[in-house]
């Protein structure tokens, strides 16, 4: 498993990536789906910095402080999980959650939006690194298709997430090129 330090700067990276890319894009093409059941980019965008805030860095910080909701030293990670943390990746596979309120990203108000969120994900990683050497590597929080996760996997996640994000973002770039 990569160290916490390797991850946070894979993960400047490739926002660096992010945010290289945002430039080229308008607000039309950031809106553009291939279907109502497919996300745009800018969908991809929220859900990246939604994901990051509210999900797995709230879990990191659940794990850091021992909340109600850490499971101590129970549970264990599930076969996917597993694969994934043995990899350091996602498999390379398109993952389909069927569209519902709670999970769909809105579309982005503005490109300025998009470029504070996923800079705010970077201050935060950045604060939260330093912090895990305090953590206790039994505090884990369920996730759920991985399994129980501590805070350094919660972590390491967040930089797996943006990474596999990636195949997405080059599939919605081929559908605008096709649209020109």
């Amino acid at each position: 498993m990569r160290s916490t330090a390797e991850a946070l700067q894979a993960f400047e990276a490739t926002v660096g990536r992010y945010l290289v890319e945002l430039e080229n894009l308008d607000m039309e093409q950031l809106h553009a789906k291939p279907n109502e059941e497919e996300w745009s980019i800018g969908q991809m965008y929220m859900h990246l910095i939604q994901s990051a805030q509210f999900m797995h860095l709230r879990n990191v910080d659940q794990c850091l402080a021992g909340s109600e909701a850490v499971l101590r030293s129970t549970g264990e990670k599930t076969e996917n999980g597993k694969a994934a943390f043995e990899l350091g990746s996602f498999p390379p596979i398109r993952i389909r959650v069927p569209a519902s309120p709670q999970y769909t990203p809105q579309q982005p108000e503005c490109k300025e939006q998009l470029i504070e969120g996923l800079r705010g994900v970077v201050e935060r990683m950045k604060r939260t690194e330093i912090a895990l050497s305090q953590a206790v590597e039994g505090n884990k929080i369920l996730h759920p298709g991985f399994g129980a996760l501590n805070a350094t996997e919660w972590f390491l996640l967040v930089e797996m997430h943006y990474r596999h994000h990636l195949l997405q973002l080059e599939r919605l770039q081929n559908f605008l090129e096709n649209c020109q």
